[in-house]
């Protein structure tokens, strides 16, 4: 499948590569509106212990395949002019980005409706895992909500 990106990086997503991703489209005078989601892991307190980072792991060429045919159905149901995704794996400490899903489109609906709807897929229908490591050093499997 020729239209299979690589969502996946081996580190948390920096604030600079963010930023210079939004920089990137200050050339495309099409573009109206631009919708992003950060997912960024929290200092849950789970049976009195406090997670201090998330180690991801995916079956990497299913999620890849899947992802590949949720972006091709969300180009179709909404206009949009781009979609990136890009997901950490491997250990991402409390604080730190493991998910940015950015779309734009001429009109802020379309951004926005496509953004959420891409972030509920990703958690819902491609297998990447989520284990929490506490400050302890035990951990358990990750619950998405």
């Amino acid at each position: 499948m020729s239209n299979v990106k690589n969502i996946f990086q081996n580190s948390p997503i920096s604030p600079l590569f963010i930023a210079e991703s939004i920089t990137k489209h200050s050339t495309k005078t099409e573009i109206g509106a631009h919708q992003i989601f950060l997912g960024q892991i929290r200092a849950d307190e789970i049976d009195d212990k406090t997670v201090k980072a998330i180690e991801y792991t995916a079956y990497e060429d299913l999620a890849l395949t899947q992802m590949a045919t949720i972006r091709e159905e969300i180009f179709i149901k909404y206009n949009l002019k781009c979609m990136h995704i890009h997901h950490s794996l491997g250990v991402v400490n409390t604080g730190e980005i493991c998910l940015f899903v950015f779309t734009s489109s001429k009109h802020r609906k379309d951004a926005t409706l496509a953004c959420n709807e891409v972030v509920e897929r990703i958690k819902n229908e491609l297998p990447i895992w989520g284990r929490e490591i506490f400050e302890d050093e035990t951990h358990q499997w990750k619950i998405n909500q």
